[in-house]
């Protein structure tokens, strides 16, 4: 992988570009790293037509993992997305996240538009961030992590799952440096999201889609389509919020003609 530096506190992201075509930049949910676009098969399916910018954000994957809470403060979260697209030397990306990729997304299209040429946001939330952990994983996470470690993280979550974790979620979670995933997650809590004004200024061309099973974020994502000026909103059947990025045919089947519209020469 390659390495980016954020001039604002100089933490390395790691990334890799993969495919060739107009540029995507993917960015993956809490705990997880680029690699699970792979694992569910995005990256086979949009290589060919992509150049595919894969990063993982901090404190996950081969990125710096700082444990300090301000750290992962979503000033910084931006900053790091720039530095990512000025290391390729990509001056405008259309742009896919799931999750915490969701949020750092609209974030980044409200701060640096001219950046981002479409947004894609799949389980996302723009709100307030208070309790958003607890709610996504179970009361207390935070805590757990500090404490138990992630194997502690991984059993009490299974214990307030509707599915098992499955063997690649667990895997990827695993290799997580627990001390700053509790970090994030305390910054998280803080964080005060986008107002609602924000989002109907948005001028980036967008796409929601969320799990129709996806408690947590299933009316966040609806409320911010409903905001974001010509957005599109579509549910993915049957998913909740951590199986939806395995839904790989589904997800794909509504994302990739917004994608292609955005930029035609892929097709």
């Amino acid at each position: 992988m390659d390495f980016a530096t954020n001039p604002s506190d100089g933490t390395r992201i790691a990334y890799t570009v993969v495919g060739s075509g107009p540029p995507l930049l993917m960015v993956h949910g809490s705990l997880l790293t680029h690699t699970i676009w792979r694992t569910f098969g995005y990256v086979k399916a949009l290589r060919p037509r992509r150049s595919l910018i894969l990063p993982d954000m901090r404190g996950h994957g081969r990125s710096d993992k700082p444990h300090d809470v301000d750290a992962y403060r979503m000033d910084n979260i931006v900053g790091d997305l720039v530095a990512v697209l000025d290391e390729v030397g990509v001056d405008k990306a259309d742009y896919w996240g799931y999750s915490y990729g969701a949020r750092a997304g609209l974030t980044l299209a409200a701060r640096a538009p001219e950046r981002v040429n479409s947004l894609v946001a799949g389980g996302g939330s723009h709100g307030p961030q208070k309790g958003a952990f607890d709610r996504l994983f179970f009361p207390g996470c935070a805590d757990v992590l500090a404490t138990g470690g992630m194997d502690g993280f991984i059993d009490e979550w299974n214990r307030h799952r509707l599915f098992p974790v499955d063997p690649a979620t667990r895997a990827v979670f695993s290799a997580n440096d627990s001390d700053a995933m509790a970090a994030y997650f305390r910054a998280s809590d803080a964080e005060p999201g986008l107002s609602d004004d924000t989002l109907r200024g948005l001028g980036v061309l967008s796409l929601f889609y969320v799990g129709s099973e996806d408690t947590t974020r299933r009316d966040d994502s609806r409320a911010a389509a409903a905001l974001v000026p010509d957005s599109e909103f579509h549910l993915i059947d049957g998913f909740d919020h951590s199986t939806t990025p395995a839904a790989g045919d589904e997800v794909r089947r509504v994302v990739e003609p917004f994608l292609d519209r955005m930029s035609p020469s892929v097709t």
